[in-house]
């Protein structure tokens, strides 16, 4: 018999986690934010050592419920999402934190 773990280390796309642990999901939402889903979902399991089925399916349905209620840009999973912004999406440095290579600062 084939673990869980093994089962899930074939699949290749968002969806084939959701169909292969039997989670429902909104194709909308992997649509825009799939690689963001399967992030939180991995950030979840995580916390948890050897989780089995049931706490894989609890994580993978609440990684997906996070993104049904915001936005990947407010969840900040990725790194880029995670940078200091002007308030424009626009990241900002602000001029005293940029040192001078000439000066040797």
């Amino acid at each position: 018999m084939t673990s869980v773990h093994d089962q899930l280390a074939g699949l290749t796309t968002a969806e084939d986690f959701f169909d292969a642990l039997q989670v429902p999901y909104d194709p909308k939402v992997l649509r825009v934010s799939r690689l963001h889903v399967l992030q939180r979902f991995h950030d979840y399991l995580a916390a948890h050592n050897a989780p089995d089925r049931a706490t894989m399916q609890v994580c993978l349905a609440a990684a997906h419920r996070d993104f049904q209620l915001s936005t990947p840009q407010r969840e900040r999973v990725f790194a880029v999402f995670r940078q200091d912004t002007d308030g424009a999406g626009r990241t900002f440095v602000p001029l005293d934190a940029i040192s001078d290579p000439t000066r040797g600062d």
